[in-house]
């Protein structure tokens, strides 16, 4: 049976993803000469003002307020008359470090924090991501690019969009049904010329023969959208977890990821579990795989192991929760290591998603475990 489904993505100069890059700016720059530190950095943002707030412990020095103006200048929030200007807002830092209760427990190599972490893929797209979240992002990069490159020159650095897809069963995409895209603009702009050049130079060459005569097309639909960015609206860290993950094609994981060190696995499982899933569908094992990963605050060990495949798996999911006990180091020291974590990585993460990924910096999106499984699991059978 057919059905429809939507997933959305923010432009980087939307206020939350603002106040995301900022979080994980100041983390990479800890981690540039400090790479045990410990961060859980929150940045919220509003007309005019910048606050960094949050529990760090490092053996480093970083400029925490040159950190969020260059990041706010890198976005394109250059001008006065946009409201928030990298030159002139304020910017109030209040850091303390993390307390002593979590590093006696962490420090000894326990989890910074209990809770549970979701991955994901399947066979929708090269990526092993769900089709309708990789093409919202897609639509955000190739809005930055054309902003930039001054192709459609009235552009702000606001935005947002979603992708609505049909399906021509449970997990075969068919068609694009409806897009949606909302773009901040200069204000002497007409909503027409604006609609068609959004069309024409962003969503037509992104979504190519996914789109038809019967895709529905929402170009800024209130007809304008000129006040934008944290004047318009107040932004703060971790408040899209579900555009930074799979855009609500599966659950979520109980914790947002921008300004946190690897340490806490809020990130790092779930970049941990992304890894895994990826590379059980890529090694053939299942169509799709959701894994689920739960700790306690100072165990390394995880305290269970979920895995889903929807009918889709080769194998029994019983024996793909055997295979990963077996396969994969799940303590924080043993990801942190095999995904070489303690690097300056993530500032590039914390805009269009953190999974789907295939560059340099993007280590769990490696499917380089894929020939263990598939004789791993020969042995088990």
């Amino acid at each position: 049976m057919s059905h429809l489904f939507t997933s959305e993505s923010v432009f980087e100069g939307h206020p939350d993803k603002i106040a995301d890059q900022i979080s994980d700016a100041v983390l990479d720059e800890m981690l540039k000469d400090d790479p045990h530190c410990r961060s859980g950095c929150e940045t919220f943002v509003t007309t005019g003002l910048v606050l960094i707030a949050g529990e760090i412990t490092t053996s480093t020095y970083v400029d925490v307020a040159q950190v969020a103006r260059d990041v706010i200048r890198d976005i394109g929030y250059t001008d006065p008359n946009f409201g928030f200007e990298y030159r002139t807002c304020a910017v109030l830092v209040s850091i303390d470090k993390q307390s002593p209760d979590i590093a006696q427990g962490v420090d000894t190599g326990g989890a910074g924090d209990q809770g549970l972490m979701v991955g994901f893929a399947c066979k929708q797209t090269p990526e092993l991501m769900p089709l309708p979240i990789q093409l919202a992002h897609d639509l955000s990069k190739k809005a930055a690019e054309v902003r930039r490159a001054g192709t459609i020159p009235y552009l702000r650095p606001d935005g947002k969009c979603q992708v609505t897809v049909e399906y021509a069963d449970p997990f075969t995409p068919k068609r694009v049904q409806a897009v949606v895209f909302s773009t901040q603009h200069n204000e002497d702009i007409e909503h027409e010329q604006l609609k068609q050049d959004c069309i024409n130079n962003i969503i037509r060459p992104v979504l190519g023969d996914r789109i038809d005569a019967d895709t529905i097309f929402h170009v800024n639909p209130t007809g304008k959208f000129v006040t934008g960015g944290p004047v318009a609206d107040a932004g703060m860290t971790g408040r899209k977890i579900i555009v930074d993950s799979y855009g609500g094609y599966i659950a979520v994981g109980g914790g947002a990821f921008s300004g946190k060190e690897p340490m806490k696995v809020d990130r790092s499982a779930a970049y941990m579990a992304r890894y895994i899933a990826k590379n059980i569908v890529a090694a053939d094992l299942a169509d799709e795989c959701e894994i689920q990963l739960a700790y306690a605050i100072g165990v390394a060990e995880p305290v269970s192991i979920y895995v889903r495949t929807n009918g889709t798996g080769k194998v029994d999911d019983s024996v793909l929760t055997k295979l990963i006990r077996d396969q994969f180091d799940l303590t924080p020291r043993g990801i942190i290591d095999h995904l070489d974590l303690q690097r300056p990585i993530y500032k590039k993460t914390a805009c269009y998603g953190h999974f789907g990924r295939e560059e340099p910096e993007f280590t769990w999106e490696r499917k380089d475990k894929v020939d263990d499984l598939v004789n791993a699991v020969g042995k088990l059978s």
